[in-house]
């Protein structure tokens, strides 16, 4: 299926690994030029490189923490001020106990989480809403369907990014706007794999034992791959999506068993 975006422009974020880079990979494939950013510069720099040879496509890489003011500042100025996709992304807070959180650790949790994805959308999304087209996406996560209780700081500022988006998205849908969520579940990237080795070191077990418990919870059996999160992505950043306004996109492998 073509998905009638080729030449777009596009911001993704958090893209140099994981579910970020899988949604670079898979705009890129359609055609999509590309800024995408990561703190890390030698890994952000590796991935545009890949990506632009393999789909001939432009990947301006910009390292920078897209969580503070002067880090969306440059990738603002590198995209000119303007884009016609935006995709959202910023590494979830550490897990904890709820006990232990402090005012600090919610603000910054709230700031990486929340407040970064809404400064992005307010000065990309008027601009979208001037030519009539725009598509974006905001990667969070499956706890705001159903709350992972280590992941307190994660359930709060996505939430809260969740019922922005939910009032914001059926404001700009007129002008050809379509805002929306998609919630990954458990995914083969470095996240997963950080969860693993703390329940390992919690309970006392190896990291591939927690991973196998975990994989038997997921009616599919497994963890998502990058690539098929990216797929799901691209779709939402397609022509073909006009019609998806302020819905949320669980890809969790049917790990919420609920009937809606």
């Amino acid at each position: 299926m073509d998905l009638g975006i080729r030449g777009k422009k596009a911001l993704v974020c958090a893209a140099s690994k994981g579910l970020g880079r899988g949604c670079a990979e898979a705009l890129a494939a359609e055609g999509v030029d590309l800024v995408i950013n990561a703190r890390g510069a030698e890994a952000l720099t590796s991935t545009a490189q890949a990506i632009a040879a393999a789909h001939g496509v432009q990947v301006i890489p910009v390292a920078a923490d897209i969580t503070t003011p002067e880090g969306r500042a440059l990738v603002l100025d590198a995209l000119g001020g303007q884009a016609d996709i935006l995709v959202t992304n910023a590494g979830g807070p550490p897990p904890g106990h709820w006990t232990d959180w402090s005012r600090e650790d919610f603000i910054s949790a709230i700031d990486a989480n929340m407040l970064s994805a809404i400064a992005l959308m307010q000065a990309l999304v008027p601009g979208m809403m001037e030519r009539g087209w725009g598509r974006v996406v905001n990667i969070t996560s499956a706890a705001v369907r159903a709350p992972i209780g280590p992941l307190g700081l994660s359930n709060t500022a996505r939430t809260g990014l969740t019922g922005f988006v939910a009032g914001m998205s059926r404001q700009v849908a007129e002008k050809g706007v379509c805002v929306n969520n998609l919630l990954p579940g458990f995914h083969d990237t470095d996240r997963a794999t950080a969860l693993d080795q703390g329940t390992a070191g919690t309970e006392g077990i190896s990291a591939a034992q927690a991973r196998a418990r975990r994989e038997a919870t997921i009616p599919a059996r497994a963890y998502g791959r990058p690539e098929d999160f990216g797929a799901a992505c691209a779709f939402l950043c397609s022509q073909h999506a006009r019609f998806i306004v302020g819905q949320n996109l669980l890809l969790d492998g049917g790990a919420l068993s609920a009937t809606m």
